[in-house]
Order: C-alpha cells, then structure tokens, then sequence
C-alpha cells in the first residue's frame, strides 16, 4: 500500500479545510490504491495546478504546517511573493447561496461524455423560456469554485429570468484538477477536438440539440481559470460561439506549463502569440489592481483579438469613455471597431482586485462596487448574434 505524498497531502488539507469531505475522502482513497486496478484517473500533482481564482482559505491555520504558505509554492513551483488568495478569508463564501440568488426557474444537473471524458454540468432553465430558438449562455467558474456560488455570485440565472436564455455551467471533475481548475495551460486542452475545449463544446451542443436552441445566439463566458478556457473556447470554437466574455482572465496559449502559467500570471512570460489571433468578439473586464492575475494580460488578450500592441487613434475604431460606479470603483471602457461591429470592448475597473465586478455580496470573488459585469456581458452579446 502507498501513502499519501506531501503534494496530496496538501490536497486532502485543503479539501477537508473546505468543508468538501466526500472529495478529500475520494482522493485518499484513490491515491491508496493503483490507478492500474482502480482504472481511476491518475490525480495531477499540485505541481500541476496553477493559482488561478479560487481558495486555499485557512491552511496558514493548520498546525503543524504554519508555514504552509511558502511550503504550497515551492511545491507548485512559484515564486515565494506569489500572493495567494487564501490570505484573505473574505475571497470564498462559507454559506450556501440562498435559494432567491439562483434564479426563479429550474436548475437542472446533467452529464456529458464523449472520447475525452466526462463531466457534468448544470443548465438554468427560466420558468417562461421559449421551447425554440432560445439563446444560450455558457460559464465557466473558476478554481475551486462551487457552481452554485458562481451561479449565485454572477446573478446570471437572474438575468436570465429577465430576458429568457438558458445558462449552462460545466463542472471541473476533480480527477482532471484537484482544484477544479480548468487546465487552461496544457497543451493537450487547447486544441479542438480533443481535451476540455471537446467536452465544454461537447456539453453546448448537447444544449443546443435538447433544448432546439438558436446557434447563431450561443456565448461563453467565464472567470479567472474559467475566463482562461474561455478563451481557449473563443480560439478553439469559433463556429460554436458567437461572443466571448472574459473575467479577470488570460491570453490563449501563451502557457503551456504551471512554470509558464505562473509566469503569466505575474505579467510576464512571451509576448502574445500572433498566430493565435482571435475570431470572436470580446468583453474583457480585468481590475487593475489584481494581485492574482496581472492586468497586463488583459492588454495581451487585447493584442491576440486586435493583432496590436498599441493603444489605437480615435480614427481607428477606438472609443474610450470613463465612469464612475456610485459609492464604487471607477472604470474606463474602450471600444475597439471595425466598418461594422465592435470587436473588442474592455473594461479596466480602477483600485479593484480579483473578483467578479457587480456581484453578489456574500459569494466568492465578487466585488458588488465594480459596474455589473452580468449585465455588460448580457447587453454585449445581445450585440453580437452571429
């Protein structure tokens, strides 16, 4: 029999600190056995695992690893001044969102399978959605975040009551990520056809056939890692999704590795790819005081969906227009067009971190003083039927 090895120790740490015991138990035990006779799927190391949006609350806590801090990032390979977000034990909610915040209508849980694997999902359905034709938005949570909390936190059901599209949530298995990050940063997960771009294009055409909605009115949109496969999804499926929505997120392709990730997420690693142009229209919002995911990515997102480095002239397409949230954050917003449509709309929120701008109080990563985010992704792909 094998013991657990200090990275899956730490794992199981986290998980029990979370309150997640059935997952804590699933990893030491699949960890005692071998994955030959159990057929399970081998768990990555935490070396494998980025930090990106999400909470390792409360390890500092743990005795006798006081120094779990530094312990965590030598293990996952990053520098010793990466702030990790489990410092502040405002960033995870430690309630179940209340019944009212997920939405007046049916929230469904469904599985998908296909030669990359599987992985369940939830899908919002309004109590008065049309049976046909119906637009679909698509979000991906972010590092350890529960889907309920995120659904709860956006407010998206919500919104979806009020104008009738369906939501669909995919759910990292923790046998893919320990974490429930998406591997946005591997190389087998951003090509089409295979990996997670398969299973989350998979899991949207599954929707859309259920549910006879329109293809021409299908989004993705997501935070954090989930803003990082979003992209993925933008550059991977352009056939499949009409706009993409981009929360405190990072460029495609630019990582291939937890070392590039890291790297990336500080601000620094190559410059962006221009092969990985992007096809899609954008939204990004990034807070330009994220001590998680440098605001410098958003200008490479900028750079793979523009192919340009550079602030454009007026002339060129480019608005830009500066707000003021009431009692919250002020922002600048840029528009960058072309004869015909806007191809990239940026919000650059002034004094906010890493979180969701506009949401829910009480949810993870959420900043209710920043301008609604939900909204702006709503009204901007409501823009951009293909």
């Amino acid at each position: 029999m094998t013991g657990l090895d200090p990275d899956e120790m730490v794992q199981a740490l986290i998980l029990t600190n979370a309150g997640r015991l059935a997952e804590a138990t699933e990893l030491i035990q699949r960890t005692l056995r071998s994955p030959s006779a159990s057929g399970q799927i081998p768990t990555p190391s935490v070396s494998s695992v980025p930090m990106v949006g999400g909470s390792l609350m409360g390890l500092d806590r743990l005795k006798p690893l006081s120094r779990i801090g530094q312990a965590l990032r030598r293990s996952l390979r990053a520098p010793q001044d990466l702030p990790i977000p489990w410092r502040n034990p405002d960033v995870l909610s430690s309630h179940a969102p209340s019944p009212g915040s997920l939405g007046a209508g049916a929230l469904l849980h469904r599985m998908y399978e296909n030669d990359s694997g599987a992985r369940g999902y939830r899908i919002y359905v309004p109590a008065d959605c049309r049976d046909h034709g119906v637009s679909v938005i698509v979000m991906l949570h972010g590092g350890t975040q529960a889907v309920l909390d995120y659904a709860a936190g956006t407010g998206m059901n919500q919104l979806a009551d009020q104008h009738r599209f369906l939501v669909v949530y995919p759910e990292q298995d923790a046998r893919a990520n320990p974490m429930r990050y998406w591997n946005w940063f591997r190389d087998e997960d951003q090509h089409p056809g295979k990996g997670e771009p398969a299973l989350i294009a998979g899991i949207t055409q599954q929707v859309i056939s259920t549910y006879d909605a329109d293809p021409d009115r299908v989004f993705i949109a997501g935070f954090s890692a989930g803003a990082a496969m979003a992209i993925v999804m933008a550059a991977t499926y352009p056939d499949v999704y009409a706009a993409a929505g981009v929360h405190s997120g990072l460029p495609y392709g630019a990582a291939r590795d937890a070392p590039s990730a890291f790297a990336l997420m500080r601000g620094a690693g190559p410059p962006s790819r221009s092969d990985a142009a992007l096809r899609v229209p954008l939204i990004v919002f990034h807070g330009d005081q994220d001590g998680t995911v440098n605001v410098s990515n958003a200008g490479r997102i900028r750079h793979q969906r523009l192919c340009v480095d550079r602030p454009l002239p007026a002339a060129d397409g480019v608005r830009r227009t500066r707000g003021q949230v009431p009692g919250g954050h002020p922002y600048t917003r840029t528009t960058y067009a072309d004869e015909t449509e806007v191809l990239l709309e940026q919000w650059i929120v002034h004094g906010a971190g890493h979180a969701w701008f506009g949401g829910t109080t009480g949810c993870s990563y959420t900043d209710p003083l920043g301008p609604d985010a939900s909204a702006e992704m709503v009204r901007f792909f409501d823009e951009h039927i293909r």
